[in-house]
């Protein structure tokens, strides 16, 4: 999946999509920025900037502060495939983060979203 369009795509362009997700099953923004932060290392401030700078998928997973490994345990499928037998990394991360907005959008509690 190398090159793949994703990867060139802003982050700033599909976080508008995910929050609107997730609010219109009642819940917030603010989850929304909990599950990125559990999963990059990110902080309010550093996302407000990587957003700001129409950062790619690419790119934002590499510079992520910290990536969580705890994110291994996200298992099942997204699109139709099974996210622990991706094995590009960039396209696994994606996934990892689609899962989570997902399990959010769907009604799980954070606890179980952020594998705790």
């Amino acid at each position: 999946m190398a090159g793949h369009r994703i990867y060139a795509t802003s982050v700033a362009s599909v976080y508008p999509l995910y929050v609107s997700k997730v609010e219109r099953k009642g819940r917030t923004r603010s989850e929304v920025d909990d599950i990125i932060f559990w999963l990059t290392g990110h902080d309010e401030a550093s996302l407000a900037a990587e957003l700001a700078g129409n950062t790619n998928f690419e790119d934002f997973f590499a510079r992520a502060p910290r990536l969580n490994p705890a994110r291994s345990l996200i298992k099942g499928t997204i699109c139709g495939v099974r996210i622990e037998e991706i094995e590009e990394d960039t396209m696994r991360e994606i996934r990892y983060l689609d899962k989570l907005v997902d399990e959010l959008a769907k009604g799980k509690s954070m606890e179980k979203i952020l594998r705790a």
